[in-house]
């Protein structure tokens, strides 16, 4: 995976993303990102390659994979390769995109950068889509008018 080398690891104990999600849980969000985001550099992953950028063991990877096969999310063979759907290509893509509007939401608004990842992963599985869009509109607005992150910086300056 050439894009990006953070530290990933899987979310637990959150809500259900409800209707962006088709129940999908936090967990399986967390696979089902990082599968796109190798997909990126090629068409299929491997076990042992998401085992290790989410910092889980191979079978627990399997399990979660054969659970998003029922899914149909990706196409499993045992011993084979991860190959994301259509269905799972377009979630995964919904998912990276939320993953960096947050992370992207926290730089603004002056998160230290060593904890900008650890409060994405805590943050990203609790939003809906139309939260997202709202703070993805935002920071389209604060793009066009760079006085407005000049005054944010001031105001942090002073608290």
């Amino acid at each position: 995976m050439k894009k990006e080398r953070a530290q990933f690891h899987t979310a637990r104990g959150y809500e259900l993303l409800g209707k962006d999600s088709s129940m999908l849980t936090p967990s399986m969000e967390d696979y089902l990102e990082m599968t796109y985001r190798f997909s990126l550099d090629q068409t299929y992953t491997r076990i042992s390659d998401l085992a290790a950028a989410l910092h889980v063991q191979p079978p627990s990877v399997t399990n979660m994979i054969k659970k998003m096969a029922e899914m149909e999310l990706v196409h499993y063979e045992k011993y084979g390769m991860v190959i994301l759907t259509d269905k799972g290509r377009e979630l995964g893509l919904y998912l990276l995109e939320r993953h960096a509007i947050i992370e992207d939401f926290l730089r603004l608004i002056g998160v230290d950068e060593n904890m900008i990842l650890e409060e994405t992963e805590k943050i990203e599985h609790c939003m809906n889509s139309e939260t997202v869009e709202s703070i993805k509109m935002l920071l389209r607005l604060f793009a066009l008018k760079q006085e407005l992150r000049e005054d944010l910086k001031l105001i942090r300056k002073k608290v």
